[in-house]
């Protein structure tokens, strides 16, 4: 069996491209404590630097508004730079299918060695329910051609979730129409290494038999016994996976997923891989943004989930939450919440800030605990409402700690551009080593930059945290790609 059907419903969150001219995926613990290994999971041209993908799902491409098109900068030893890149859309030469309006090529990207050949491939999914998603191939030259996966569109994650050592796919439809009451989705697992003519070296149970409806605990087969509940391949409602990490320190990559369930329920869970399909567990919080990472440093990957925007009033809304990995696990029991009233948080917490409008994890200082990379979209300051900042905290064996913590906008010394209101400086943001000098850097954007234009910031890594010197911005126009209303760098990856 090649597929599941999984039951959700939810609400989805100017130029022509030149063919072949010119990202919330976190990683495993024991990816994240080797920077060169962390590096091939991002390098698509095997140069060791880490290659920056900015998507651009509201680009206009071949005169259709909101095709979508996606750009990544290739790293090198001074970081990136536009003048290295490669734009992608589906009107690019070699990638299947056509520029379709409302389309939004890039919604949703992921990456990871898909054929085995040393170099890291793309995947690029839409938001548009059946347009499926593309491989876009790595090589020495960099990203080239493109095969199709019909149907699954939505969210793909690669990693090597039953652990023989070559990466996977998992893979989701969209669906087409929803209600209160969730509808039924497909979901597939697709076993490495994946052929360049799209065909998986074997094709798993998305779901371990014991958690499949209509079959009994032990994955014996029912015969419409009270413990059989509807079709035999559905389980209830995962909508949009986020990120990949190990967090059980099995070897073996989980997903970190947002499901919804009706009538107005929804949750954040983690799908455990095993040789048998994965395994559906608890994780912290409903909404807002989540990234997996070893914070701590203790092996297994910690989910750090954002909680809303502030302005809600209830216990957790704005603060952030941690919830630490264990053997078995996700631990409900020890976890961190905090805002920006923690002790040495540099700044003020308040209604509306959004704090966590962006998460990423990952080691910079390279003291093997992982840093945690905090978009505040929301924050006002100098008059400005909404201009927006991000912020860096750093690990420690306990979770994360205000001292030393780094908070920057468009204003801060040696950034380029100028804070504006309502540029929600800090929508999305990625730690990943463009310059290969063993620390993480980080990108961020503003997708509302430029009357929604976007752009995209890269700031260096050091031992101590991030730096402002020598940051760059790169926007549509510095990338000769589409700018109107393109929404550069949501996601970033």
């Amino acid at each position: 069996m090649s597929y599941t059907r999984l039951r959700i419903a939810a609400p989805l969150a100017a130029a022509v491209l030149i063919g072949g001219g010119l990202t919330a995926l976190s990683l495993a613990p024991a990816q994240a404590a080797t920077a060169g290994k962390a590096d091939r999971v991002d390098d698509f041209n095997g140069d060791g630097y880490a290659d920056l993908v900015s998507a651009a799902p509201g680009g206009t491409v071949s005169g259709k508004a909101a095709a979508g098109y996606v750009a990544v900068t290739y790293g090198s030893a001074s970081g990136i730079d536009p003048a290295r890149k490669k734009l992608l859309s589906r009107s690019t030469t070699g990638v299947p299918g056509s520029a379709t309006a409302k389309q939004s090529f890039g919604q949703y990207v992921t990456k990871g060695d898909l054929d085995g050949d040393g170099f890291t491939d793309l995947v690029i999914g839409s938001r548009a329910a059946d347009a499926g998603s593309v491989i876009v191939w790595g090589s020495a030259a960099g990203l080239t051609g493109g095969t199709a996966v019909n149907t699954y569109g939505r969210s793909p994650q690669a990693g090597d979730f039953d652990g023989d050592g070559k990466t996977d796919l998992a893979l989701f439809a969209g669906i087409t129409s929803y209600g209160d009451d969730p509808v039924d989705q497909q979901a597939a697992l697709w076993k490495g290494p994946i052929s360049r003519a799209g065909a998986p070296a074997a094709k798993g149970d998305f779901i371990d038999k014991s958690q499949w409806w209509g079959y009994t605990a032990d994955g014996a087969a029912c015969n419409d016994t009270d413990e059989c509940v509807d079709g035999p391949h559905s389980i209830s409602g995962p909508v949009t996976a986020r990120a990949v990490g190990d967090v059980n320190g099995d070897g073996l990559d989980d997903i970190a997923i947002w499901a919804y369930y009706g009538d107005g329920s929804n949750e954040n869970s983690v799908l455990y891989g095993g040789k048998t399909g994965f395994k559906k567990g608890w994780a912290p919080g409903s909404h807002g943004s989540l990234a997996l990472g070893d914070v701590d440093g203790d092996g297994y990957a910690d989910a750090v989930t954002a909680n809303g925007d502030g302005s809600n009033g209830d216990e957790t809304d704005g603060k952030v939450t941690i919830s630490f990995g264990t053997a078995a696990g996700l631990s409900q029991s020890r976890t961190q919440t905090f805002d920006q009233s923690l002790p040495g948080f540099y700044g003020a917490q308040e209604d509306g800030d959004a704090l966590g409008s962006c998460i990423s994890v990952a080691d910079v200082t390279g003291d093997g605990k992982a840093e945690v990379a905090l978009g505040i979209a929301g924050e006002d300051f100098g008059g400005k409402t909404d201009a927006g900042s991000f912020a860096l905290l750093q690990g420690t064996a306990t979770g994360v700690t205000g001292t030393g913590s780094q908070v920057y906008n468009q204003n801060s010394p040696d950034v380029p551009g100028v804070a504006e209101t309502g540029d929600a400086f800090g929508a999305a943001c990625q730690l990943l080593d463009l310059n290969g000098d063993g620390h993480r850097d980080l990108a961020v954007s503003s997708t509302a930059e430029n009357a929604s234009s976007g752009a995209v910031w890269a700031f260096r890594g050091t031992a101590t945290g991030v730096t402002t010197a020598g940051s760059v911005a790169v926007n549509p126009t510095d990338l000769a790609a589409p700018v109107t209303k393109a929404l550069l760098g949501n996601p970033l990856r």
